[in-house]
């Protein structure tokens, strides 16, 4: 009696592992961002160099403005109209990061607490210029969208657009990133 008792014992907490396992694997393929954990991601903030000119690295408030320009129907002044707009409601962490090919920065949302992996939403790549950066940002779904960034070193403002044409009405999204940590020091004289 013993001995049945043990079997059911453990034929049931094997069939609560495997549940718990199942379910485990079942969220982590649910992710659709690349995730991140806090140990990789201070392993990154570790290994990285001294800042240099035109590190756009640091935390950031998130503001976006959506404008909407058409013309009416039986005329030919274009409207604009602001569609929609919202200021800082959002604060991201960007990271110097040399682990894959034709990335250079990661964006990473940093306004939830105690995750135990962060998503990365973007990839940020300079181009020649330097104050001129090519944003891939993830969005839910698999969509990747491309933003055009400048970076104001004196303000420290990354500032983002992308037009998206359907019909005969423009779309242009504009993303503002305002550094809020670490701030620009100014040398006094």
């Amino acid at each position: 009696m013993k001995t049945i008792f043990i079997s059911i014992v453990i034929l049931l907490c094997s069939a609560c592992s495997f549940d718990k396992y199942f379910i485990a694997n079942h969220q982590r393929a649910m992710k659709p961002y690349e995730q991140i954990n806090f140990s990789e991601l201070m392993k990154k903030y570790m290994v990285k160099e001294k800042p240099t000119e035109g590190n756009i690295e640091g935390i950031y408030s998130v503001s976006s403005l959506i404008v909407k320009k058409s013309k009416g129907l039986f005329s030919s002044v274009e409207k604009e109209k602001t569609v929609d707009q919202k200021e800082h409601y959002a604060q991201v962490a960007i990271i110097h990061d040399n682990a894959k090919n034709n990335r250079e920065y990661i964006e990473i949302p940093i306004d939830k607490n105690y995750l135990p992996s962060y998503p990365i939403r973007g990839e940020f790549t300079t181009l020649s210029e330097g104050n001129v950066l090519v944003l891939k940002h993830f969005e839910p779904k698999g969509q990747v969208l491309m933003y055009a960034f400048t970076y104001d070193r004196e303000k420290d403002i990354l500032e983002g657009i992308r037009t998206e044409t359907k019909g005969g009405t423009t779309y242009t999204y504009t993303l503002t990133f305002a550094k809020l940590y670490p701030k620009l020091q100014i040398a006094q004289k």
